[in-house]
């Protein structure tokens, strides 16, 4: 795929907590915000990067709509261009093969790796969308789910708002043999389906809505912001099998007691939690039907 110039629109806010506040209520189906905190100044830079400049306004509109919401004080914020040239090489100076569980390796393809017996290395270039195993909720995710491919391989595996696709690849990779995926953005889905392919696994991805979905899953991967996690807990509470597994994640640690609350209240029981840095990632049983 042919890089394209960016267009970047960015804000300075007074904290990451500021910052995480107003991610918390982004639809990230819509666009993936990236923060960077400085620190010396203690403030947060929040960015975001499109290749449609047209979508600039609306995208402009909906952070307002957030910082609004969340109750925080939103600057005028800036436009610029990132030439193609410059952010296609950028990546390659940050991402390096990189261990994120006992068996998962997540390397960019312009690095070579010799994998040990039994690892599940997956092949995964930088791109428009979420999740390249850096981030806490997916390395939570993986973490989960090189667990429970100890497990019986034969469940079938649902990544719920796949992105990149890197989790539905990731359970190809430890053994699973029935994996599917879906996301709202068709251009996530796209992504994942090149990943996949890029990764030599089979994976049937479909763009669809959350709360359409009627796919079940023995172990469900659902890696989404918390508001929408609480939103549709029934709907990804139903998507689990009885006896299965929900790994949880997308979730700030202030709105994880809220978000589990939403899935006892569906019948779901949660069994352990991971927290990394800011994130808080559970997995939740679901009990057998009597």
């Amino acid at each position: 795929m042919k890089a394209t110039d960016l267009t970047v629109l960015s804000w300075t806010l007074p904290s990451p907590e500021a910052a995480d506040a107003l991610l918390e209520l982004v639809d990230a189906e819509a666009f993936v915000p990236t923060v960077w905190e400085d620190v010396e100044t203690g403030e947060a830079r929040l960015e975001i990067f499109l290749e449609d400049a047209a979508r600039a306004e609306a995208v402009r509109g909906a952070v307002r709509g957030a910082a609004g919401l969340a109750g925080v004080a939103l600057p005028e914020g800036e436009t610029g261009t990132l030439p193609a040239a410059d952010w296609a090489e950028a990546w390659k100076r940050f991402f390096h093969v990189e261990r994120v569980s006992p068996r998962v390796v997540i390397r960019p393809s312009w690095e070579a790796y010799a994998a040990a017996p039994g690892e599940a290395t997956i092949t995964l270039d930088p791109g428009m969308s979420f999740g390249t195993g850096k981030h806490p909720t997916t390395r939570a995710c993986l973490m989960f789910l090189d667990e429970l491919a100890a497990g019986d391989l034969s469940r079938p595996v649902l990544d719920m708002g796949c992105g990149s696709g890197i989790l539905a690849i990731a359970a190809r990779k430890l053994g699973f043999t029935h994996v599917r995926g879906f996301d709202y953005d068709p251009d996530a889905v796209a992504v994942a389906r090149a990943n996949a392919a890029l990764n030599g696994v089979a994976i049937p991805f479909e763009a669809r809505d959350l709360a359409a979905n009627l796919d079940q899953g023995a172990v469900v991967l659902a890696n989404i912001l918390g508001p929408v996690l609480i939103a549709h807990a029934a709907e990804v509470a139903c998507a689990v099998l009885p006896g299965g597994a929900l790994v949880a994640s997308g979730i700030l640690e202030a709105l994880y007691p809220e978000v589990r609350a939403a899935f006892e209240a569906q019948g779901l029981r949660e069994t352990r939690a991971r927290t990394i840095g800011e994130w808080r990632t559970g997995l939740f049983a679901k009990p057998l039907e009597a």
